[in-house]
């Protein structure tokens, strides 16, 4: 940890704190997802790093190293400066299906574009995300801005892995086959999601909530496995763009357009960027360094096993020497809140999200589903939005059924 210096928070989640670090020598700026050290270090954390740092493409976070302190297991990732495609939505209200900014175009086919290519690319690498939602989207700090693909936690690949069975996900981008119990195509359910945030872009509202009953969770679940979706009259799209998510939300995972079928696509390939081109992405390959990371597989899980240990006292990320006394008082307080939750998920058997606003968890709610209870704990934040209204709006981790 010598050679990385604080420079701010940045986030705050379930899994732990998020914060912005500058490398001492190069003075690079890097992300560092800190998680505390002990029972937190499951398998999903080991597959998190492990599927992440096989990766290396334009449109999906750079996987850099892992750290371990006295406390918390650090993933050390590139950093985002234009920070989530969710907030830019959120500050726009909605895209144009084509936007001309700075001499690109700069719209929700742009912003898919490349987030078809980051999925393809992690489909090819035998990885299925099984999370892309807007959240899970970052930008780059261009004018033009590049999506980059993130959070690889529920991630599987079908090397490493068995076929994915349990039920993950956000609620409004989840397929109807992933509620089914039974084993699904995480590639196709990816494509699914891809079509979600696409709608998300262009009408600025979830796909399958009730306008009328946005917060009703049974609902939400209900239209999905019924594809009950429209597109409001307000918004004017083309028939291609409409075509293209018709393809998409197919019930039928294996009547669904792929991957391979929607970068052929008449919509997606207009205006496609030349570096999104299948030309354009061979020689980026060729030029790039294979290594994908200094450490070994074999170093990372080491990390990894000695992380699960759980250090011999509370103690805050502060004890690194970048807080003080009134931090190690807050984690404390943290720490109590957090036993009353286990205790409280012991009673209902339930799942618990925990879910920030602004850094403290805000408003409370548990709502029945058919197939257990879910504690849901919503965001509120300063937005005047359809998205705001949603029940699906602004988890910060998502569901496990």
């Amino acid at each position: 940890m010598e050679k990385y210096e604080l420079v701010k928070d940045i986030g705050s989640g379930n899994f732990g704190v998020a914060r912005l670090m500058r490398v001492k020598d190069s003075k690079e700026l890097v992300a560092m997802k800190y998680i505390e050290r002990g029972p937190k270090i499951d398998e999903n954390v080991a597959r998190e790093i492990i599927n992440h740092r096989s990766l290396r493409h334009p449109n999906i976070i750079r996987f850099k190293e892992v750290v371990l302190t006295p406390t918390h297991i650090a993933i050390v990732m590139e950093y985002a400066a234009g920070g989530e495609l969710f907030e830019r939505i959120c500050s726009a209200g909605r895209f144009s299906e084509d936007e001309e900014e700075m001499g690109k175009y700069v719209d929700a086919r742009y912003f898919f574009q490349q987030l078809i290519s980051g999925v393809s690319y992690c489909h090819a690498m035998q990885i299925c995300h099984r999370d892309l939602k807007l959240e899970n989207t970052l930008l780059d700090g261009s004018p033009a801005p590049r999506l980059k693909i993130c959070d690889f936690g529920y991630s599987k690949s079908s090397l490493l892995h068995s076929r994915p069975k349990s039920t993950v996900g956000t609620p409004a981008y989840i397929a109807p086959e992933v509620l089914s119990r039974r084993e699904y195509d995480g590639k196709m359910a990816d494509v699914w999601s891809c079509g979600v945030t696409l709608y998300v872009m262009l009408v600025g509202a979830y796909p399958f909530e009730d306008p009328e009953d946005p917060k009703n969770f049974r609902k939400t679940m209900q239209r999905i496995l019924a594809v009950q979706y429209k597109i409001p009259d307000y918004v004017h799209i083309s028939q291609d763009c409409k075509h293209i998510l018709s393809r998409i939300f197919v019930a039928n995972p294996l009547k669904r357009i792929t991957i391979a079928e929607i970068k052929k696509h008449p919509w997606f390939l207009k205006n496609l960027p030349r570096e999104l081109t299948e030309i354009a992405q061979a020689a980026y390959y060729r030029k790039e360094n294979p290594t994908f990371s200094l450490q070994s597989v074999e170093e990372i899980m080491k990390i990894v096993e000695e992380a699960k240990t759980p250090p011999p006292v509370s103690r805050s990320i502060g004890a690194f020497g970048w807080g003080g006394e009134e931090d190690a008082e807050e984690v404390s307080e943290e720490v109590v809140e957090e036993d009353e939750e286990d205790e409280y998920d012991k009673t209902v058997k339930q799942v618990s999200l925990v879910v920030f606003a602004f850094g403290n968890p805000v408003k409370s709610a548990v709502e029945e589903t058919d197939r257990g209870y879910v504690k849901l704990e919503i965001w509120l934040p300063k937005v005047r939005h359809h998205l705001a209204q949603s029940s699906s709006f602004r988890y910060r981790q998502s569901i496990l059924l």
